[in-house]
């Protein structure tokens, strides 16, 4: 068992396996001193550039809590950050939705989401990508961060590390990341935290464009203007990043969709109108593929559901942000006013869960809205309504309505092409990277926290689509 501080810093010095940079020694310091914290509640928030070691931070940390006979639990917003975590540690990760959150069936035959009991005692809750997770009204009127704010520390001698990185995207309806906002949480919430944010890319990194990239947008939002000039990205030298001519666009598309079963390539636009444009085409010139919707394609969910997972022992829920291939479809029907299909999906993240049968809603598929919109969801609900006419009290025609499996259907979105918010907490081999910009002269903050979420989402390549050439330094 280790007794002080320093010894536990050797020993994560030791697992980490490099020499670290000062900021990295600094969070290992740190470490040591948060996990044999007395005080109540124990925060640490690291964040970081892309390419500063956090992952390689986390992966040393993984290694070595076992010596210290410590637990760990590994947590993401989404089922691709969850995967991606999972990953590079080598040990399973889940959603913070899955963990923190079960399903109840009451007495009066309702079914809902309710926050767990965390039985762990002397556990460390590391939660990656942590800058999606905002303040958004959930389950019982409290939001994601309020519930797992509660649920670790609920547990006994529980500690809760925090990652992520703050020039990406906020949430939305968001400015920023209240998760990595470390005077926010000591000011909501009754825990002992402290932060380091990691600024050094090792220079081996910056052989690739991308993190050297992605490392001068971070530079530039270090100043905090209020406008920036075009030219951010330099491809000099660099193969892992290009600028798409027309010609070759299609011919690109092709080699990274067709028969792409592992969904590795994705398009990153700005708005849900030009995604769907890329997906109509990926789907009608790539794949052949003819219908609304086909056995084969691609979807993303794009609203929490909690019906059509009841039983399903890994997946409890299906989360806004997951990854879904058709399997099968059942039916099409149109019912309430609306298009929908009765379909089996198999979900790409969770590749040991069994599949499931679910009802999908086909009107989202092409809406240039995020998913149904306000108006869209009381129609639906009036429509609906009238079938339970004939229960008179309102709350007990609610419960009814509230079991019925059109009203329940799955808001889904191809997921060839999707808006840099859902692609966020995910990576992929190749990233197209489709410019919004080319009508603006200069660059505002939120433009460069977009192109910087887009940039990171790459692992191997990135393609920038109908982008001006006075995006790009000179070729020399």
């Amino acid at each position: 068992m280790i007794l002080n501080h320093n010894d536990l810093y050797q020993k994560l010095l030791q697992s980490f396996g490099l020499e670290p940079t000062n900021g990295q020694a600094t969070v290992l310091r740190h470490l040591s001193a948060f996990l044999l914290s007395e005080k109540e509640n124990p925060t640490y928030i690291i964040k970081g550039y892309a390419g500063t070691g956090k992952t390689t931070l986390v992966r040393a940390l993984v290694k070595t809590l076992p010596t210290i006979g410590m637990r760990f639990v590994l947590l993401a917003p989404t089922g691709r950050a969850a995967k991606v975590l999972s990953g590079y540690t080598n040990n399973a990760a889940s959603t913070i939705h899955r963990r923190i959150y079960q399903t109840m069936h009451f007495p009066d035959g309702s079914i809902r989401m309710v926050r767990s009991e965390n039985k762990h005692k002397n556990a460390l809750f590391i939660v990656d990508e942590a800058s999606m997770i905002g303040e958004q009204k959930e389950l019982g009127g409290k939001s994601l961060l309020d519930d797992l704010m509660e649920y670790v520390f609920s547990g006994e001698k529980c500690r809760l590390l925090l990652i992520g990185d703050t020039a990406q995207l906020p949430p939305v309806e968001s400015k920023g990341s209240p998760a990595l906002d470390c005077d926010y949480l000591k000011s909501e919430f009754p825990v002992t935290a402290a932060t380091y944010e990691l600024t050094e890319v090792k220079r081996q990194a910056l052989t690739s464009g991308i993190l050297y990239n992605a490392t001068h947008i971070r530079e530039l939002l270090k100043h905090d203007s209020r406008s920036y000039p075009l030219q951010i990205f330099n491809l000099n030298g660099f193969n892992d990043m290009q600028k798409i001519d027309p010609e070759t666009f299609e011919e690109l598309l092709y080699n990274a969709f067709s028969g792409n079963s592992d969904n590795e390539s994705i398009i990153v636009c700005k708005s849900n109108k030009r995604a769907n444009i890329y997906n109509n085409a990926i789907r009608s010139r790539i794949l052949n593929i003819e219908g609304e919707i086909a056995t084969g394609d691609k979807l993303m969910i794009v609203k929490n559901n909690y019906h059509w997972a009841v039983g399903n022992d890994e997946i409890s829920f299906i989360a806004n942000g997951d990854m879904a291939e058709v399997r099968k479809i059942k039916r099409f029907e149109e019912m309430y006013g609306f298009r929908f299909a009765e379909v089996e999906l198999s979900f790409i993240d969770y590749p040991d869960a069994n599949s499931i049968e679910a009802k999908v809603l086909l009107d989202t598929l092409n809406s240039d809205s995020a998913s149904l919109t306000e108006d869209e969801n009381r129609r639906l609900f009036q429509a609906i309504e009238e079938d339970y006419k004939d229960i008179p009290i309102r709350r007990e025609r609610y419960k009814e309505m509230k079991n019925n499996p059109w009203f329940n259907a799955l808001q889904i979105k191809f997921a060839y092409a999707l808006t840099c918010h859902k692609t966020q907490g995910g990576q992929w081999d190749t990233v197209f990277i489709d410019s919004s910009f080319n009508q603006k002269e200069v660059l505002e903050t939120e433009d460069l926290r977009w192109l910087y979420t887009a940039l990171t989402r790459a692992k191997e390549r990135v393609c920038f689509v109908n982008f001006k050439d006075e995006f790009f330094d000179p070729i020399p």
